[in-house]
């Protein structure tokens, strides 16, 4: 079956065989990164080396993937998004089959630094959607990723510790590569090349002002919670990020064919997505450490629950992203993308300051009830914001677009961690744990670290759903109004 529109036709039965693709890819991403979660310990016992030195495996990652989703973006706009996807999970797949077999803690920051060229598959599988697909299946599809998120994150973390924990941490990678591998061949053989290329040159010098504004910059808000925020490292850190972010912009706006087009990620609908993804990571990830220290921490300053018990109870969320993230995409090219990402955001507002002050006199049930209605907030409001941005630039570069869109969510989730570990080392507790030396005492956070976590989320969102009041919609009554490379036209799907 093909659905005609003015450009040409979009096969359908294809749609279904890569929309499988682009919603599975997900759920092997976050099973991989979230299983390391609970094996973190384990490496460092194994590697004999200190907690802040562990903590490179994560940051590894993240420094080159940053990086990477701006470069293959524009990559994959130059020469092929298929091409360059493929190339991004073939990076990831050998990071992930070599990391089980790291004979060092050197080669294991070597091979996460391979995994992470791998990060930019997401930014390409968002732009492959919105190339490929016809517009009324935009919506879903990218719903449906939206929702494997969670539900990757929640199968993982108790599966990792129960596999770190019975046979090691280097089997959360081996049980990982073979469907890294069949997730390759899989996309190989499914996808087909992006009908739209935008030749030109790479811009290299803009890839170094990136790389200088991006790397420091995530290296000092990560080692800030331990040796200081106004240390010099931490500022130093800070400062050259800044004079890399000043030439970067200086050199992109008179750059022949920049990595980052300005005036497409500044542009009004862009530019508000891009700045709503980067607080609400922020948001997400400063709440989620704190869910994860009041589901751990014992009585009375938690529920003493498992990692393995803590990831189920996080189940209902997931069930309920599940069920959220496909019904919203379906309804959105009718009720409209920006009253869902206003909506949401609300919801979760709300939640969150509902956290903000009763969290620490929750039932564990009242608390879980609670975290999925802000999970469901959330969903609506993630998947509101992409239908937005990828509805609001030409296909010409939506790898840019859409590389850059992952830049700043990736900023959002480094600092989230960074701030909510500052804060729960400032308002805290000392507790001497039953059956250690009268001298050991535990820092425990305090319901006042618990306000101001849940709390200030609980202000970003309803920032978000404010910002979200400028959004240019994009969608409305069946319609679907899209920029193409000439202009824009609208798109009937009732």
């Amino acid at each position: 079956m093909q659905v005609n529109t003015e450009n040409g036709a979009y096969d359908m039965a294809y749609a279904k065989r890569a929309m499988m693709v682009v919603v599975i890819l997900p759920l092997l991403v976050m099973y991989t990164e979230a299983m390391l979660t609970p094996a973190l310990p384990t490496i460092q016992k194994e590697f004999a080396i200190n907690p802040n030195d562990v903590s490179w495996v994560l940051t590894m990652y993240l420094l080159i993937g940053t990086v990477s989703v701006a470069l293959f973006g524009k990559l994959g706009d130059m020469y092929g998004k298929k091409k360059m996807f493929l190339v991004a999970l073939g990076f990831y797949t050998l990071g992930v089959v070599l990391n089980g077999f790291a004979p060092s803690f050197q080669w294991l920051l070597v091979t996460r630094a391979i995994q992470g060229f791998g990060m930019a598959i997401f930014p390409l599988a968002f732009s492959l959607v919105r190339e490929e697909f016809p517009p009324e299946m935009v919506p879903q599809v990218q719903g449906m990723i939206s929702a494997m998120f969670g539900v990757g994150m929640v199968i993982a973390l108790p599966l990792g510790a129960w596999v770190t924990q019975n046979y090691g941490w280097r089997w959360t990678y081996h049980s990982a590569a073979p469907f890294a591998v069949l997730m390759f061949l899989l996309a190989w053989k499914v996808l087909r090349e992006s009908r739209y290329v935008n030749p030109g040159k790479i811009d290299w010098l803009g890839t170094l002002f990136l790389t200088v504004a991006v790397v420091p910059a995530l290296v000092g808000v990560t080692r800030a919670p331990n040796v200081g925020w106004t240390a010099k490292e931490t500022l130093v850190l800070f400062g050259v990020a800044i004079i890399g972010a000043l030439l970067l912009v200086l050199w992109e706006r008179k750059a022949e064919n920049p990595l980052i087009p300005l005036d497409i990620i500044s542009s009004r609908n862009p530019a508000i997505v891009n700045i709503g993804i980067m607080f609400a990571a922020f948001g997400i990830s400063m709440m989620s450490q704190a869910n994860t220290y009041i589901f751990q921490m014992k009585p009375p300053f938690g529920f003493g629950k498992t990692i393995l018990q803590s990831g189920l109870l996080m189940t209902p969320m997931a069930g309920v992203m599940l069920i959220v993230a496909p019904v919203a995409g379906k309804v959105m090219p009718k009720t409209g993308a920006k009253p869902l990402a206003i909506t949401g955001a609300l919801i979760a507002s709300g939640g969150l300051a509902f956290l903000a002050k009763y969290a620490t006199t929750l039932s564990l049930w009242q608390f879980v009830a609670t975290i999925t209605l802000v999970g469901t907030g959330i969903t609506l409001m993630n998947i509101s914001l992409i239908n937005v941005l990828v509805f609001s630039v030409p296909p010409r570069v939506m790898g840019v677009a859409t590389g850059a869109n992952s830049l700043f969510r990736n900023f959002g989730s480094t600092w989230g961690p960074a701030i909510a570990g500052t804060v729960m080392s400032t308002y805290y507790t000392l507790f001497h744990p039953l059956g250690a030396p009268p001298w050991v005492h535990i820092k425990i956070p305090t319901s006042k670290a618990y306000e101001v976590l849940f709390g200030t989320s609980a202000g970003i969102y309803l920032f978000l759903a404010l910002l979200s009041l400028a959004i240019v919609e994009v969608m409305k009554g069946g319609k679907i109004r899209e920029v193409e490379n000439g202009g824009e036209r609208e798109v009937n799907v009732s």
